[in-house]
């Protein structure tokens, strides 16, 4: 893997994206309430993070793969958690 701006600008939009659903994922575990959360939004959501991710696989795209790996398991948290508290 060669290291150029390129990769670090993907790495850095990687962490800021991938992050972006801590906040969630932890409110939805301290207060088990999912009731604003929207079910279709993250079904759709994962459903796209996945297709990134075999994208990213298709292309040997290290931040692709980076963060949609990391993006697809907090967002499948959040869905789990929304299925399972409602």
């Amino acid at each position: 893997m060669k290291f150029d701006w390129t990769t670090l600008i993907g790495l850095i939009a990687a962490i800021c994206t991938t992050s972006s659903f801590l906040p969630q994922v932890i409110k939805i575990l301290i207060s088990k309430r999912t009731k604003d959360v929207s079910l279709l939004m993250y079904a759709i959501l994962t459903t796209g993070l996945f297709l990134w991710l075999v994208y990213g696989f298709i292309l040997k795209d290290f931040p692709l793969i980076l963060a949609n790996s990391i993006s697809l398991t907090l967002s499948l948290c959040v869905l789990l958690l929304k299925i399972r508290h409602g």
